[in-house]
């Protein structure tokens, strides 16, 4: 096991101290960093100051990929923040924002926290009904709206939202009067300061560690969500936490796709105002790897799903290529996955197996890491399980997979694997700063400065979430082993007994089907108070239909082809694969193929790409009880 040095002080700690707590004096240090710094803004006005002709963001336009300096980004933050104040905003009042991820998002989000405000995030995938509830139950006095039909859908409730005082379009024209454009904005900015100068500047100084800078709420999978608020010292902390790791400086550039109505996507705007780095953004998922190979990322954080697609994508090609192509690749993965179980072990390759690996990247893995930009220098994966396979895969091909994992109620971050620190099937180490126990049910419990100050107008679930300790009970099960590295089991409430008195974790046996059948976007294991395990499975639509048009299923359509025999045939060669790797009572003895295509807009996904275990099972509760009751 590698040591993990701190570059400041050169202190060298062993794994297991690297379980800091808030009691540890390197903890201590870093709490003085991120208090020091009171809030997301004046990090961003320091960030410009620093640094004023580097680049900051570079997007995608009608001119193709056009870029901004620190400096850019903050003349337009100063103006559109003073028109906020000009319409009114007072601190800590909220701020809706419904916009997929794009630059004007950044500039929305920064010019929120700089008027002294905060941002109600909203997914603009989320129908009307529940914008209404969001905004209303927010409180929101503004709503910044993408487009039209964003806009619509605040049209729609009106009637619900009389707090509401204005929209400003990102894209679109407005009324004049309730709809004004983000151009409009801007020009009440910059009357306010003509005004007066400074007022932007006197805003940010008066936001303290605690004072609100974002309501974030939950994805609703059951219920109404609740709206998670987050302080500034919530932010500021994560990033000084991640920048404490010291895998990233202010060469890096990232790429961004993540949904920024998301934890797991804001956390990566205040993270450059830290470290310097700058930052691709387009939140197309479709453009990823496309853009990956434009662009030339050193690093890129996702979902797991994200990262399955490009796994399987990969071996679908290989397995059009002729039988000496398949068997040199099968090969170099094989000499990759050995150099990456020795660096796990902190092991020197030997001689024979370093050269067998330079032949492999030279055939084959630099090859794949082309795909990725080719400058790739890790990527990191939270927001769902990672099947560790998939993990090891990436490893093996010279992408080092950092998976971590975090949630809404602590900032998105608590722990990651390091480069140098690392073990696969585990979520790696708690941050610095980052306080951890396991329950005597196993629920995972953590404190820290980026857990949330609450739900918002929710007492008695604050109350069931924070205990008087200030402990956040995370609702997720797992274990810590001896060095320190925390493994997720299941989340609390999905982890589930059979009759026969057997627990079953369904997200592991899920994230093991996907590492293993190309052709799945989902499987979803039941067998709560049954004699035996099912499932239910999605089908990935990329990869079934280039599947079935070299299958004699052409023109079929996407049910037709879910429904086949020799589709349920392929699918059942991959569950007795996966059944193999169970232990008797979690296999799944029967299994259906789901007929329709899973996707966020269905609301099957979260927008961070997270099943929705009960809203699938809702939808195909007849299904699930065929499995139980016919006789095949």
């Amino acid at each position: 096991m590698e040591h993990d040095t701190d570059r400041a002080t050169g202190v060298t700690l062993g794994a297991r101290e690297t379980r800091a707590t808030v009691h540890d004096g390197r903890a201590h240090d870093l709490l003085w960093v991120a208090e020091r710094v009171p809030s997301v803004a004046r990090l961003f006005l320091d960030r410009i100051a620093a640094t004023p002709s580097t680049e900051a963001f570079r997007f995608p336009s009608a001119r193709g990929w056009e870029s901004v300096t620190w400096q850019q980004v903050g003349d337009r933050v100063v103006r559109l923040a003073a028109g906020l104040v000009a319409l009114g905003i007072e601190p800590e009042e909220r701020v809706a924002l419904a916009s997929s991820t794009r630059y004007e998002w950044v500039l929305i989000d920064f010019s929120v926290l700089c008027a002294g405000a905060a941002t109600t995030t909203v997914y603009p995938t989320t129908n009307a009904r529940d914008i209404a509830f969001i905004i209303a139950n927010s409180g929101s006095r503004i709503v910044v709206a993408e487009d039209q039909g964003q806009v619509d859908k605040v049209l729609a409730h009106r009637a619900d939202l009389p707090e509401v005082e204005h929209v400003v379009i990102i894209d679109g024209v407005g009324d004049g009067d309730f709809v004004i454009t983000l151009g409009q904005l801007e020009i009440l900015g910059e009357q306010l300061l003509r005004e007066s100068p400074d007022v932007i500047e006197r805003r940010v100084a008066a936001i303290r560690p605690d004072s609100l800078a974002s309501i974030i709420y939950t994805s609703g999978t059951t219920g109404r969500p609740k709206g998670v608020r987050l302080p500034h010292r919530a932010w500021t902390y994560t990033a000084a936490a991640i920048d404490a790791v010291h895998i990233l400086d202010s060469d890096d550039l990232n790429y961004l796709w993540l949904p920024l109505a998301h934890a797991f996507g804001k956390v990566m705007l205040a993270l450059p105002l830290f470290v310097g780095y700058t930052t691709v953004i387009d939140g197309r998922v479709d453009r990823i790897v496309e853009n990956l190979a434009a662009v030339h990322p050193t690093f890129m954080a996702a979902a797991p799903r994200i990262f399955e697609k490009a796994h399987a994508r990969v071996h679908a090609a290989m397995a059009e290529e002729g039988a000496l192509k398949r068997r040199v690749f099968g090969w170099a993965i094989g000499v990759g996955i050995t150099a990456s179980k020795k660096r796990e072990a902190g092991q020197r390759p030997s001689r024979s197996l370093s050269l067998q690996l330079g032949i492999a990247d030279l055939l084959v893995l630099s090859k794949i890491r082309k795909r990725f930009g080719g400058r790739m220098r890790f990527f990191v994966s939270a927001a769902a399980p990672l099947n560790h396979e998939i993990a090891r895969w990436f490893d093996a091909i010279g992408i080092p997979m950092l998976e971590g994992y975090g949630l809404t109620e602590t900032a998105a971050a608590s722990f990651i694997n390091r480069p140098n620190a690392y073990r696969f099937g585990t979520v790696g180490l708690p941050f610095l700063g980052t306080e951890v126990e396991i329950a005597e049910d196993g629920e995972i419990l953590v404190r820290s400065p980026g857990v949330m100050t609450g739900y918002h107008d929710l007492p008695e679930a604050t109350a069931e979430a924070l205990d008087r300790d200030g402990w956040l009970h995370t609702g997720d099960i797992g274990s810590i082993d001896d060095d320190g590295f925390l493994r997720i089991t299941d989340r609390k409430k999905d982890l589930f007994k059979t009759s026969q008195g057997k627990y079953v974790a369904p997200s592991a046996i899920s994230a093991a089907f996907k590492a293993i059948c190309p052709y799945a976007s989902e499987m979803i294991v039941v067998g709560a108070g049954r004699p035996y395990c099912v499932a239910l499975v999605g089908l990935d639509a990329d990869a079934v239909m280039g599947w079935a048009g070299d299958n004699g299923l052409a023109g079929k359509s996407f049910a037709e082809i879910a429904r086949h025999v020799s589709t349920r045939k392929l699918i059942g060669s991959y569950v007795d694969m996966l059944n193999e790797q169970l232990n008797r009572w979690e296999r799944i003895r029967k299994f259906a193929v789901l007929d329709r295509e899973l996707s966020i807009a269905s609301g099957d996904f979260t927008p961070s790409l997270k099943a929705k275990r009960n809203v699938i099972l809702k939808n195909s509760a007849d299904a699930v009880e065929r499995l139980y009751t016919d006789a095949r």
